[in-house]
């Protein structure tokens, strides 16, 4: 072989590894810290990595775009709907604590949609619209629901809420709350919870099994309308519509200017008492049909739904972390404002984070310990004139 190097020979002699016979301990301890900090690093540039693409995620367009995206977060066929003038009448003018409610019920509603990625249609109710000679107020549901169901053609689902409500837990989403378990969530049986004492299922032999059925087909698809009971019958405060051909008949029918012509000076409740004499005398709406808890999407305060104190049924419970409170009513003898504000802050203190809980806590021991002193003081004070 001559001259030539043979590198194979000192690769077998080791050449170029290190062994631990090999060079003293500080090489060694030297080379053991070079290793674990390569790897530190590589972990360190992981997590980093990491916090800067959940960071992006939350705070950019895409954490939006994950939770509108149909095959993701399903948000593109969720609609909210909300009343910024309900209940205002038609010349009425507003004072600074309606204007207030309407900020702060806005403002819920905005945050809301905007986390789980839905649409938000704030519609102004002092824009009312005229029928022949009569005003139709508090008869606006329903030609606005229509309005947007062409207004957003790709959405499924419409939730109609009135101003004087407010979300609770916006860590609830539609989808977890309600619609990945609609069939378990809602009922079609009105004889559950039948304050109105409607008679169900129709047994006219002439109808169709289905519609003498008290469960319609049994099928949750083919539910197009969900709707809270109190107390009193039907409650349109909170509640749903699908996009359907029945929905679109169900619209006309209801907002039907012969009926209302016809029968406005009875129905107290406008549209409310519309929908009840419809389900009453029609089998075809029954079938479309479904009821939902009302503390599920609809809890009223204690003041609201009877004087017999708090009901389980019907009135919002903290220990249960309700989805949403309706100040139902509120005009009338209480404090719309003073319980707005109260479910606000209640609202608030329910959700902080952890961060926020732990800031609280401190703030509240370091109160507590500052009590403490001001009483001792006092007691001292108190001491010191007795031995005077």
């Amino acid at each position: 072989m001559g001259g030539r190097k043979n590198y194979a020979e000192k690769e077998k002699l080791g050449r170029g590894r290190w062994h631990l016979t090999h060079g003293g301990k500080m090489n060694r301890l030297r080379t053991c810290l070079g290793s674990i900090l390569r790897r530190m690093r590589i972990r360190l540039l992981v997590v980093i990595g990491l916090v800067l693409a959940a960071v992006l995620f939350l705070t950019t367009p895409v954490h939006r775009m994950y939770r509108r995206a149909s095959l993701l977060g399903g948000g593109s066929k969720f609609v909210i709907v909300l009343a910024a003038n309900q209940g205002g009448g038609v010349m009425e003018w507003k004072g600074a604590r309606e204007w207030a409610i309407e900020r702060d019920s806005v403002k819920n509603k905005k945050k809301y949609a905007r986390k789980w990625g839905y649409d938000l249609e704030i519609v102004d109710m002092s824009t009312k619209k005229r029928y022949a000679h009569e005003w139709r107020e508090s008869w606006e549901k329903v030609d606005t629901m229509r309005n947007c169901m062409r207004k957003y053609p790709k959405a499924e689902w419409f939730w109609w809420l009135d101003l004087n409500t407010f979300i609770m837990e916006p860590s609830y989403s539609l989808q977890s709350h309600i619609f990945n378990s609609i069939a378990k969530n809602t009922y079609r049986d009105i004889n559950i919870y039948n304050p109105l004492n409607i008679s169900h299922p129709f047994t006219d032999p002439y109808l169709d099994p289905i519609s003498r059925s008290v469960n319609g087909d049994g099928n949750p698809n083919s539910i197009d309308l969900i709707v809270p009971q109190d107390c009193g019958g039907f409650n349109l405060g909170s509640f749903f519509l699908r996009r359907s051909a029945w929905t679109d008949r169900l619209l006309d029918i209801w907002w039907d200017p012969v009926a209302y012509e016809q029968k406005h000076m009875e129905w107290e409740h406008k549209e409310q008492d519309a929908l009840e004499h419809l389900y009453r005398s029609q089998p075809w709406i029954r079938s479309h049909t479904a009821f939902i808890p009302q503390r599920k999407i609809n809890s009223f305060p204690t003041g609201a739904c009877g004087d017999k104190g708090e009901d389980p049924r019907f009135h919002y419970k903290e220990a249960d972390r309700d989805f949403v409170v309706n100040m139902a009513g509120c005009e009338w003898g209480r404090d719309c404002w003073g319980e707005m504000y109260n479910f606000r802050e209640l609202s608030n203190k329910l959700n902080r984070s952890r961060w926020e809980k732990f800031k609280d806590a401190i703030s509240a021991k370091v109160k507590a310990a500052r009590k403490e002193k001001e009483e001792e003081k006092k007691n001292e004070k108190k001491d010191e004139k007795k031995s005077g």
